[in-house]
């Protein structure tokens, strides 16, 4: 079956396969958000009088069932069936008689798979949303269990100067509120919806798009019907800029482990049933976990880059390269979910380990606080550094490093508040 469809009209075989692609794979995952618009649409056709309150009742009974088969798993697109729209017509058709045929009116497949595609994305920010904030809390609870923690910080992969795990633990909690931010904007741009504008140019019926928008729990409208249809793609494209920006986080978090999980470094430590071996070599513990987040997310960060090259040269109007758009996005949802999930697990069983300056090499991080501790006796800044960097050329430096943890500045190693990062975090909530 095809909404299309009219007497003596056949398509080719392969012309068929080649326009569906993988459109039913992914249909399967907008089929529950198809019939909750069908649900609100015909609702609103019965209230403008284009539906008898009998015919709402028998269209809306079944696509309840039909629904409910979805969420049980209990439902297929049949081969005959060119999308999720004309399967569920045609199983409302089947079931119920011609009140089935009606459920289309006022509609097209443009604005029917705009909306599904709208309440898709919509329902995985807000669990993207809850999974972040999952991550967010941890890295929070890490940096303040660790704020005491020491480790010594790098620039350009030197050692550099004091930090601690606190902070280490906070700037990716920090990090995740900017993220956030752009998670809650792209929310906003998702959350209007599109129903009513059919193929671009609206229609001669009575529609209440404002009902359906109301029925629908969307926060607005695309008033304009053209700029409805010109929302497909550029709506998925702003969604992948808020993906890429978590993956971004979660892609140096990873990199940040897998060096110091590194037996030159040995910061950090997981259990051996989070790591895996070596088929040759017995004594490795291999943190495949973290090397693949970083390659998923770092394959996530070119999503908004494909789907701008699908996009960018398309006219106004409805053009089937909008297809395309679910194979790239909608696989990076999930990829993105399934990196959450298991970091967050990981993190639950991260080992930190202490009195790390002990180590000799380290004796230099704290170079700026003997400067600074010249300064404070009335030293001029450049003759104390010059003093210390002669020292440290002779090899005559000396700095008693424990010693010199009551002079560093509040906040710079380990006494640290995350108090205004979660505030932050709290207000950024708020937006969704």
């Amino acid at each position: 079956m095809k909404l299309w469809n009219k007497e003596n009209t056949s398509t080719s075989q392969l012309v068929e396969s080649f326009t569906v692609g993988r459109d039913k794979e992914f249909d399967l995952l907008l089929a529950e958000h198809d019939v909750l618009g069908s649900i609100a649409h015909t609702k609103m056709l019965e209230a403008v009088g284009l539906l008898s309150k009998q015919e709402l009742d028998s269209i809306q009974m079944e696509l309840g069932r039909i629904l409910s088969e979805i969420r049980s798993s209990h439902f297929t697109i049949d081969p005959g069936a060119e999308d999720i729209h004309s399967q569920i017509e045609l199983m409302l058709t089947e079931r119920i008689g011609e009140a089935g045929k009606k459920i289309h009116s006022g509609r097209s497949r443009n604005d029917q798979v705009a909306l599904d595609i709208k309440l898709y994305l919509r329902a995985e920010i807000l669990q993207i949303k809850d999974e972040t904030k999952k991550i967010f809390d941890q890295w929070i609870a890490l940096s303040e269990k660790h704020k005491g923690n020491l480790l010594p910080g790098y620039t350009h992969l030197q050692i550099a100067m004091p930090s601690s795990f606190g902070l280490w633990f906070g700037a990716y909690a920090e990090s995740l509120v900017d993220d956030m931010e752009i998670l809650a904007a792209a929310y906003q741009v998702v959350n209007k919806s599109p129903l009513g504008s059919g193929a671009g140019y609206g229609s001669s019926f009575p529609l209440d798009r404002a009902k359906t928008a109301s029925l629908l729990h969307f926060g607005g409208l695309n008033h304009n019907s053209v700029y409805a249809q010109m929302s497909r793609g550029k709506t998925e494209k702003t969604v992948s800029f808020a993906l890429s920006g978590i993956a971004s986080t979660l892609s140096k978090f990873s990199f940040d482990v897998c060096l110091y999980i590194n037996q030159n470094f040995g910061f950090i430590t997981f259990p051996n049933e989070l790591t895996t071996g070596s088929s040759i070599m017995p004594h490795k513990k291999n943190p495949d976990v973290f090397e693949l987040i970083r390659a998923k997310c770092n394959r996530i960060q070119s999503t908004p880059n494909e789907l701008t090259l699908l996009i960018n040269n398309l006219p106004s109007g409805y053009h089937r390269d909008l297809q395309l758009t679910k194979e790239i996005l909608f696989p990076a949802i999930e990829s993105l979910k399934s990196c959450l999930e298991i970091a967050s697990l990981m993190l639950s069983n991260i080992g930190v380990k202490e009195n790390i300056l002990d180590d000799p090499k380290y004796q230099y991080l704290f170079s700026v606080e003997a400067v600074n501790e010249l300064v404070n006796k009335g030293i001029p800044f450049r003759e104390a550094y010059k003093q210390v960097g002669n020292q440290i050329e002779k090899g005559t430096f000396q700095f008693d490093y424990k010693k010199g943890l009551h002079h560093t500045h509040e906040g710079s190693i380990g006494n640290l508040s995350n108090e205004k990062i979660v505030e932050d975090m709290e207000l950024v909530l708020k937006k969704f």
